[in-house]
């Protein structure tokens, strides 16, 4: 079994709407609904490539009651802590104006308490005697701890368990003071956090708190340092093909996670996360793949050794 953490789950929408007026009223015409947020992705992956998979979030409201449902629908086991408000919803545009098409509108979601992220914290350490490897990713309720993914992290490492985080800005900072088996970064986040995009002055900033660096960027593929070598592993995709990116880089996390659980060899890793990464662009529901792209994908990664 995997463990995935969602700390801050989503209903990610897609809105139909032809135009939008300041001042004026604006109707959506259609609504298509998915369960969303990072660690939700990543479970939804994992549990399509045939792996358990299970969930730990903070449920809130009937937003809440309805991920879960659907979570268990698609064969994700989920637990966690209920507490006040409404899980958030994630609106994306579609629109026959350019400059609208796929804006993104974002709530804010519920608010924590000290005492919900502190039975979050019990409920973690029962969950990972369940498992080897577990994926961390995304954002963090209001008023959570600066340092959550930090202490979930050292409670981890103290049980001797993997971990894969997903995540920026001040939590990310914090979560470095400890040791991590993974960790995924796109080249945006990358350059933020230590002033590059190349996967070497990345590997020299992070040193030896992180053994794999999974970084991606874009069209150039996922470039993967683990055990002193780096590959990059790309798929050429036709940009007719391509549906939706969202959710691709959680995907790649579940495809990366998934390989690493069966053991797999570096360029085996690269492709799997590569091939998952893609699957997701060629389906229209929200962060979301089908197994059989990915096998198909397979066929398709191009490796190379870095350069």
């Amino acid at each position: 079994m995997i463990l995935s953490l969602c700390p801050n789950p989503s209903i990610d929408s897609y809105a139909r709407i032809s135009g939008f007026f300041p001042g004026g009223v604006n109707r959506i015409s259609s609504l298509e609904e998915f369960p969303g947020g990072k660690g939700i992705h990543v479970a939804l992956a994992i549990a399509e490539l045939g792996v358990s998979s299970r969930l730990l979030g903070f449920w809130a409201g009937g937003s809440g009651d309805w991920i879960r449902k659907e979570c268990t629908n698609k064969n994700v086991e989920t637990a966690g802590v209920d507490i006040n408000g409404n899980n958030r919803k994630c609106y994306t545009f579609i629109s026959e104006n350019s400059e609208l098409n796929h804006t993104e509108l974002l709530e804010p979601g519920p608010k924590l308490t000290e005492n919900d992220f502190e039975d979050f914290e019990k409920v973690f350490k029962k969950e990972i005697a369940q498992t080897d490897f577990i994926c961390m990713s995304g954002t963090w309720p209001a008023n959570a701890p600066k340092d959550a993914y930090a202490r979930l992290v050292k409670i981890a490492n103290a049980n001797h368990k993997n971990v894969i985080l997903d995540c920026t800005g001040e939590q990310l900072d914090n979560a470095l003071q400890e040791d991590l088996l993974g960790l995924h970064l796109n080249h945006h986040e990358a350059k933020a956090l230590c002033g590059s995009e190349d996967i070497e002055i990345l590997r020299q900033f992070l040193g030896e708190k992180v053994e794999m660096i999974a970084l991606t960027r874009g069209s150039e593929g996922l470039d993967l340092a683990y055990k002193n070598k780096i590959i990059n592993a790309r798929i050429k995709l036709d940009p007719e093909d391509i549906i939706s990116t969202v959710g691709s880089g959680d995907c790649l996390t579940a495809g990366i996670t998934y390989a690493l659980s069966e053991q797999m060899e570096l360029t085996e890793i690269a492709a799997w996360g590569a091939a998952s990464g893609t699957a997701n662009c060629l389906n229209k529901d929200l962060g979301m793949l089908k197994k059989n792209d990915v096998v198909k994908l397979l066929k398709h990664v191009q490796i190379k050794d870095y350069e």
